[in-house]
């Protein structure tokens, strides 16, 4: 693929337009051995070399990370007052990622932070019934009652019913733990489900999202990159 120069590095997150227009000027940037100062100069971006301040930058299309979400952080693109998901992605390139979905700010766990939209639209589609895996804690005995209950579908206080939802009872007691498989993504669906039979979600945490499995190794704040095969994986869902 062809661009302009400027657009190259300002996609790669060395700067605005307009700053690195001017880094391109007053020489900062060569392209193989050579110093362009023109920012309309045009790079092939799957074999041209550019580098800013003697470091490469190296372009990508599309950037796939996976996130150990930690409590306390929001998930949105940017915000004012309240530290964001993206703002724990350090090595991203790319200026235009966003989550595919939303955890609440309380909740952890698997997020996929990227610029594929077509990737997200898919993940979230309604029609597609993409799976999600949840571990909980709860406060209340989870019974078998409730197991029937939320595999016909739980009234959540809308329209309609919630679609079958697979609830598996790791441990029943004044504090249970659970894990539910969803194919939906309601405002605060697990715990409002969770509430209609009178029981109260004081931990959560996502572990799958379609073919995408947190891993245990996974530090909760730190990222990794997806591998190809899990960015095939999540295409065919």
């Amino acid at each position: 693929m062809r661009i302009r120069l400027d657009k190259y590095l300002a996609d790669m997150g060395i700067g605005t337009r307009s700053e690195v227009k001017r880094y391109i000027q007053k020489g900062m940037v060569l392209v193989g051995d050579e110093t362009i100062k023109k920012p309309e100069h045009k790079i092939n971006t799957d074999s041209d070399a550019v580098c800013f301040q003697n470091q490469l930058v190296g372009y990508e299309t599309e950037e796939y990370y996976l996130l150990n979400k930690p409590a306390g952080v929001v998930s949105a693109t940017s915000d004012k007052k309240e530290r964001t998901v993206l703002d724990l992605i350090e090595s991203k390139k790319r200026k235009d990622l966003f989550p595919v979905g939303r955890l609440d700010k309380d909740t952890e766990g698997l997020l996929l932070i990227t610029n594929d939209g077509d990737l997200c639209h898919r993940l979230l589609s309604p029609k597609k019934h993409v799976d999600k895996v949840y571990y909980a804690k709860v406060d209340g005995r989870v019974t078998e009652a409730d197991v029937i209950l939320f595999a016909k579908g739980v009234d959540i206080g809308e329209k309609e019913l919630t679609k079958p939802g697979q609830l598996v009872i790791r441990k029943s007691g004044d504090i249970s733990e659970i894990e539910l498989t969803i194919c939906e993504g309601k405002f605060h669906q697990v715990k409002r489900m969770f509430e209609a039979v009178q029981k109260k979600v004081i931990y959560l945490k996502r572990i799958r999202m379609g073919s995408l499995t947190l891993e245990e190794t996974l530090p909760v704040g730190e990222y990794r990159k997806l591998t190809q095969e899990e960015i095939r994986s999540l295409k065919e869902c």
